[in-house]
């Protein structure tokens, strides 16, 4: 007799050899030192990341514009991190490459956004205020 939560996988429109059974560890996901480290110091990447962006929030609450000046370094940083060491722990959720791109342009926007917000922007971009115009109808 089967038990009655089974008999989902009866009814399973994905065939036997499509289904997902293990998933592959990203590349670089190795633990940064042995297992007889303590996990904070085994996972300092990731820490070092999050510490940054909590310290960058932080920040934001008194100086908005040097408070998110911080939390895109914070992930330009990893996106650093991700590319030179060959092992960073949980910093790793994609592949390489994936995760440099996304800290990268994620990082980027976040500084490139910060150092145009108003008011008294820090960088003028005249094509972007052209598209803001544009899209606001303005």
């Amino acid at each position: 007799m089967r038990a009655a939560g089974a008999a989902w996988r009866d009814r399973w429109l994905v065939p036997e050899k499509y289904r997902t059974r293990d998933t592959a560890r990203p590349e670089g996901g190795q633990r940064t030192a042995g297992g007889e480290a303590p996990a904070p110091i085994r996972q300092w990447p990731l820490l070092a990341v999050l510490g940054t962006t909590l310290l960058g929030l932080l920040v934001a609450l008194s100086d908005f514009r040097i408070g998110l000046l911080i939390v895109g370094c914070a992930l330009l940083g990893g996106g650093v991190l991700r590319g030179w060491l060959p092992a960073v722990g949980m910093l790793a959720v994609r592949s390489r490459f994936t995760d440099l791109l996304t800290y990268g342009v994620l990082g980027g926007a976040i500084v490139l956004f910060t150092l145009m917000a108003e008011p008294d922007p820090w960088l003028e971009v005249p094509i972007l205020n052209d598209l803001l115009r544009f899209s606001a109808g303005g």
